[in-house]
């Protein structure tokens, strides 16, 4: 049974340079605006301002969420259902509701 408190599975999932890069791609750029959000905060930048950054930030997250969560979806779930595995589904709504918190 697996450990429902474990934040992450033991599976993995090789995925295609083209998804790898894009995926990192996305990443990287949060990452630039968090950076950039730290020096805004370090200058003192105006509170509205840096909302509006964290905003971006948000929802550049949001962006690389709908990503993954559509590739797992279309490669993960899809696969183990045609292999007879129905507890993806299980698997794939404690995820979604995790999301939605």
């Amino acid at each position: 049974m697996k450990d429902e408190k474990s934040c992450c599975s033991k599976k993995t999932r090789k995925r295609s340079p083209e998804e790898l890069r894009k995926l990192i791609n996305r990443l990287n750029r949060i990452d630039g605006q968090v950076n950039g959000i730290k020096k805004m905060l370090e200058s003192d930048a105006y509170c509205t301002d840096i909302l509006i950054q964290v905003s971006a930030c948000q929802a550049a997250f949001n962006s690389f969420t709908k990503e993954l969560l559509a590739s797992h979806i279309r490669n993960c779930v899809v696969s183990d259902i045609k292999n007879g595995n129905d507890e993806v589904i299980d698997d794939l709504v404690q995820t979604l509701q995790k999301l939605m918190k």
